[in-house]
């Protein structure tokens, strides 16, 4: 797959310093107090280590590998680096701002829930996205949302890197 790079480091830097806006005044509308975050790996991971960072969050940063809650895990195949869930926090009761990197049918974001709500039952999660594309398969929609991407059906944008993060756009196979 070939792949065009669609937004630098510092661009993305710029998107989720515009989240991190967007959360805050989010979190005061809603009177969202001490929220906990959690990113879904591997790329909401990155947006929510920067997210987490940048809005001073003491709490410690939760990850989400929501592989074998997939409702496709069939026709997705097996991730060869399923890694274990991190939340070391308690979930009853407490407001997430759970993070991923590109929302685009739903369905990780319903597998994702499900993973959370068998830790415990949240008083509320906040979605957000660093980008949201077109092509929802389910009725899941971001409250915080970095950019909005329309992209033909046999197109994908991805996070890449750690240090030195790129969205990149590429044909699917």
């Amino acid at each position: 797959m070939e792949l065009q790079s669609f937004l630098s480091h510092e661009g993305i830097l710029s998107v989720i310093d515009g989240m991190a806006q967007k959360t805050r005044a989010l979190a005061e509308q809603r009177n969202l107090e001490n929220f906990a975050i959690i990113g879904i790996r591997t790329g909401g991971v990155l947006v929510a280590e920067a997210l987490h960072e940048k809005l001073g969050i003491t709490e410690p940063l939760g990850t989400l590998d929501i592989a074998f809650y997939r409702d496709d895990f069939s026709q997705i195949g097996l991730n060869p680096e399923v890694k274990p869930s991190q939340i070391s926090f308690d979930i009853d009761g407490r407001h997430i701002l759970l993070v991923d990197d590109v929302i685009h049918t739903g369905r990780t974001i319903r597998a994702a829930l499900n993973e959370i709500f068998d830790y415990g039952r949240p008083a509320s999660v906040t979605l957000a996205a660093l980008v949201d594309r077109d092509g929802r398969e389910l009725p899941v929609q971001a409250d915080i949302i970095g950019l909005e991407v329309t992209l033909t059906s046999n197109e994908q944008i991805k996070l890449t890197g750690e240090d030195d993060m790129e969205l990149v756009i590429g044909s699917r196979q």
